[in-house]
């Protein structure tokens, strides 16, 4: 790891964004598995983590003990039990990484003491497959070589930018919660190809490489994605017919209203 000679890693949560973490550190060979120790209560969730190699324990506390880094993955709403309990088994050098939602640094800082180095990240799902993006945000004890650690961290998961801890819910809404966006779109794209009369399995294939490709031919050309729509809409054509229904049934303003409704929830969170 970047900068550190250590790098034993626990992780606090055993749901699904700790997994694509935990999934994601081990293939990309970041952390060797036997260096991470994941708290899971739940013995089902821990059988997945062991099926990563890395070992499992119900007790956060057996955890944290000698970790350099700390990943809290767990729903904002328990975040303060959860540090309440951790927080006197801490080192005083370790960094604590949190990705819950909502969850400012300063909010970390006072429960974990003076000179608590913490880290927010927001991460999304695709980091599981090495496609992840990540947005991290030092707190206010946090060293630039801390906050580069932990993008390296999570480079090693896709992309990973640092950012002013303002922008964390706008940030959150845009890739944190974007998955589920992009899968919808995909879901409706591949559902409307079977309502013409193609298979779901040739539908959802052609709806995923479109996805795939035209996200390629927007990055390695660098064209804005108005003019990829220009290109394609020829006059009088197909694609112009298909790109005023989807203007008239207010595409944009609900991906605007989406987006929006979910930094008003990261804020309600945080509070």
């Amino acid at each position: 790891m970047s900068d550190m000679s250590v790098n034993r890693i626990a992780v606090i949560g055993g749901g699904k964004m700790g997994e694509a973490i935990v999934a994601g550190l081990v293939a990309s060979g970041f952390a060797a598995a036997a260096d991470i120790t994941v708290a899971e209560p739940n013995a089902d969730r821990a059988e997945v983590f062991a099926s990563h190699g890395v070992a499992t324990v119900v007790d956060g506390h057996d955890a944290v003990a000698g970790a350099d880094i700390i990943v809290l993955a767990v729903k904002p709403q328990v975040i303060d039990a959860v540090l309440a309990h951790l927080a006197p088994e801490v080192s005083s050098d370790a960094i604590v990484v949190s990705i819950a939602a909502g969850i400012t640094t300063a909010r970390l800082e006072s429960q974990l003491g003076a000179g608590a180095a913490v880290v927010r990240v927001m991460p999304n799902t695709p980091a599981m497959v090495g496609q992840g993006m990540s947005v991290i945000s030092g707190g206010s004890d946090a060293t630039a070589e801390q906050v580069e650690s932990i993008r390296a961290m999570f480079e090693a998961l896709g992309r990973a930018i640092v950012l002013d801890e303002r922008y964390q819910d706008a940030a959150t809404a845009i890739s944190g919660s974007g998955p589920a966006y992009v899968a919808l779109f995909v879901d409706a794209l591949a559902r409307a190809g079977v309502r013409q009369g193609l298979t779901r399995d040739i539908s959802q294939a052609l709806a995923l490489q479109t996805l795939r490709g035209t996200v390629e031919l927007i990055e390695r050309t660098g064209m804005h994605p108005e003019a990829v729509v220009d290109a394609v809409s020829s006059p009088g054509g197909t694609t112009i017919a298909a790109v005023e229904a989807l203007e008239a049934s207010g595409l944009r303003s609900g991906v605007f209203d989406a987006v929006a409704a979910a930094v008003r929830r990261s804020k309600e969170l945080g509070s």
